[in-house]
């Protein structure tokens, strides 16, 4: 079973992070959520969500991607957090799958592992020194990064990981179930 780890820090992006978390558990993959400190993690607009585990816990062999809510608070903790920090360049060392939407490519920046182009939500690319930002598209898969514009490409971005992982079929059922 496909496994995807969602890292929740204090001031993230609810649309973004719900609607990942939904549409992937939808399609019977399997969504970790990790805090990095207490278990219930209030999000940019005062929703609180549990998280399933410490990031602590969490090891990038029981992985095939690590995925990232945007939203500036939570971004700039994910960024600055050794343990993401560390999943995120082990993933990339094993070509695993990581993906960021919105502000949250500044996190991967960070680590070093944005590639040839990405995208985010705008303005946010000022803030990221990989200079390759696109504009164009709302999802940008660049080898084994992914990187959607923010909370209005989240179905999209989550319809597009299920085809990825679950397949064509899954991608199809759940599209007409979501009237998208």
């Amino acid at each position: 079973m496909t496994t995807i780890l969602i890292p929740l820090a204090t001031g993230f992006e609810e649309i973004e992070a719900v609607t990942l978390i939904d549409i992937l558990r939808r399609a019977n993959i399997k969504v970790i959520t990790a805090s990095l400190n207490d278990l219930d993690v209030t999000g940019a607009n005062n929703i609180t969500i549990k998280a399933d585990r410490y990031i602590q816990t969490i090891t990038s062999d029981e992985l095939d991607m690590i995925l990232l809510p945007g939203g500036w608070g939570g971004t700039h903790i994910l960024a600055d957090d050794i343990f993401v920090q560390d999943i995120i360049k082990e993933m990339d060392a094993k070509n695993k799958t990581i993906g960021a939407i919105c502000a949250a490519p500044f996190a991967l920046d960070k680590a070093g592992v944005l590639k040839d182009k990405f995208t985010c939500y705008p303005s946010v690319e000022d803030e990221i020194s990989n200079k390759n930002y696109t504009d164009s598209l709302k999802i940008v898969e660049d080898n084994n990064i992914i990187t959607s514009q923010g909370p209005a490409t989240a179905m999209e971005f989550g319809l597009y990981l299920v085809e990825k992982f679950a397949g064509i079929e899954k991608y199809k059922q759940l599209k007409v179930g979501l009237l998208a």
